[in-house]
């Protein structure tokens, strides 16, 4: 594999001196962008695409291309492994993902297993794919969803607002959760050492509903299994660090025992302050974040005046990776998404002395 020629991103994630601020912004291959758009036409659909190694390989690096970005991220999408669990994935236009067969039932829950890798085999040939793309550019992100934010859907059925049938099982039969979350965090850990052996450089758990929980259901049903993760996950590859995030959406009550759990990174979303954050994990972890999304709605100065105070907000010093508080949103200016890269870069330095 071809060395690295900016590994800004992974020196910050390990909190090495950097020159500069790395970002990178999640969901940032997606309909904000036409070429995007143009792509997932020509795959006929947003699964396709997902599974169609050289259309998911141009769409992860569209972005680079347009945007001075510091990182790739695998175009997938977290639902792959409950799909590859046999649930029968499917995406309605318009209402987002659902399952043919949602886990409700004990006898459907008993027999829930780790799905066999070789079903996902598209994913990591993705990978492998995106890596010869790009070159030694920038370092490419693995992804997968946490066990609770995959439960939400596979219990449910798809999105909910609500989340009352999982927290139903969650407070009337524990047992049942127990078994979907184990299940789940053995199958994740496999599935992101196959994209770290196919060449993924960091990875990040997504746990998008993690903030939907009580404090002491947190720890039970989102952090535990999360730490299994980390645990079991390889940290060295090709001779280098893996660095794992950890990204809980409302998550910023707890980050002092997420950094506890042998992450290298938090992701933090638009709702905490980031030089709070820091003070709380002290040099635990690095942090990733935290803009609001919709603050690209707003004019060129406040953008700029945005990304100015979240890096002041964090200070000098390495550790942070700039990016949103959450994916960003289709009906984005991209112009404005390339004002947040470049100001990034060029405000950060200040905070980055070379002595």
């Amino acid at each position: 594999m071809n060395s690295l020629q900016n590994d800004t991103f992974l020196r910050a994630l390990l909190k090495q001196p950097v020159e500069y601020t790395p970002i990178w912004m999640m969901r940032q291959a997606g309909r904000y962008l036409p070429e995007y758009k143009a792509t997932r036409a020509q795959a006929g659909s947003f699964l396709e695409l997902c599974k169609n190694t050289d259309l998911a390989t141009e769409v992860t690096i569209q972005p680079l291309d347009r945007f001075d970005l510091d990182a790739a991220i695998l175009f997938s999408d977290i639902l792959t492994v409950p799909d590859a669990m046999g649930l029968g994935l499917y995406f309605s236009e318009g209402e987002g993902p659902k399952f043919e067969r949602a886990l409700q039932h004990e006898a459907d829950i008993a027999k829930l297993t780790v799905p066999d890798m070789a079903k996902l085999q598209y994913v990591f040939d993705a990978v492998s794919s995106i890596r010869r793309a790009l070159n030694g550019r920038v370092p490419l992100i693995g992804f997968s969803g946490s066990p609770f934010t995959l439960a939400c859907y596979m219990v449910e059925g798809g999105s909910s607002k609500e989340f009352r049938t999982i927290k139903s099982m969650m407070y009337a039969r524990p047992d049942l959760l127990y078994k979907i979350l184990d299940t789940n965090a053995q199958a994740v850990t496999a599935y992101l050492n196959a994209q770290i052996e196919a060449g993924a450089q960091a990875v990040q758990i997504f746990d998008t509903w993690g903030g939907v929980l009580s404090d002491a259901a947190f720890e039970e049903f989102s952090l535990r299994y999360m730490k299994q993760i980390t645990d079991g996950l390889k940290r060295e590859h090709e001779g280098r660090r893996v660095p794992v995030i950890l990204f809980t959406k409302g998550g910023g009550l707890w980050l002092e025992k997420m950094a506890q759990t042998g992450a290298d990174a938090l992701g933090l979303d638009w709702s905490c302050n980031i030089g709070e954050a820091r003070r709380r994990v002290g040099d635990k972890v690095a942090l990733q974040g935290n803009f609001d999304p919709f603050a690209l709605f707003g004019t060129p100065e406040s953008i700029r005046n945005e990304a100015a105070r979240i890096l002041a907000a964090f200070g000098e010093g390495s550790g942070h990776v700039f990016n949103l508080g959450h994916g960003i949103n289709q009906h984005t200016n991209p112009e404005h998404a390339k004002l947040l890269v470049d100001s990034v870069h060029e405000l950060s330095r200040q905070y980055h002395s070379s002595k």
